[in-house]
């Protein structure tokens, strides 16, 4: 359980920031100081956005019934029994989940910013 629910969290955070490139990309490049006709370009992504927002989907469901499941499905010897590890998880869970959720938004808000 451990390392699958690992990798759908970081799996869907790749994904929700493969959905914002498109519009939070040339942003970050701007505030960063890096500039030229070539940001106009960074768009191209936008074809592949319901792709990527599909993915974060997918891979946070997956990983939110991974952390929530019920105790009695784990082993006593599993990580997952102990309520101090399960709070964690859940904690980490959430607050990616957010970020997730900023970013694949990103296009919605993003120009309040500007």
């Amino acid at each position: 359980m451990v390392k699958s629910s690992q990798l759908s969290i970081l799996g869907g955070l790749v994904a929700a920031i493969g959905a914002s490139a498109c519009c939070a990309g040339p942003l970050v490049l701007l505030l960063m100081g890096i500039s030229g006709p070539w940001i106009s370009h960074l768009t191209l992504l936008d074809p592949y956005r319901p792709i990527f927002i599909f993915a974060v989907i997918v891979l946070f469901g997956l990983a939110g019934w991974q952390i929530h499941r019920p105790v009695n499905d784990c082993a006593k010897s599993e990580s997952c029994s102990i309520s101090k590890v399960r709070a964690r998880r859940k904690v980490i869970f959430w607050s990616t989940a957010l970020l997730a959720f900023l970013f694949v938004t990103s296009n919605y808000w993003i120009i309040w910013l500007v």
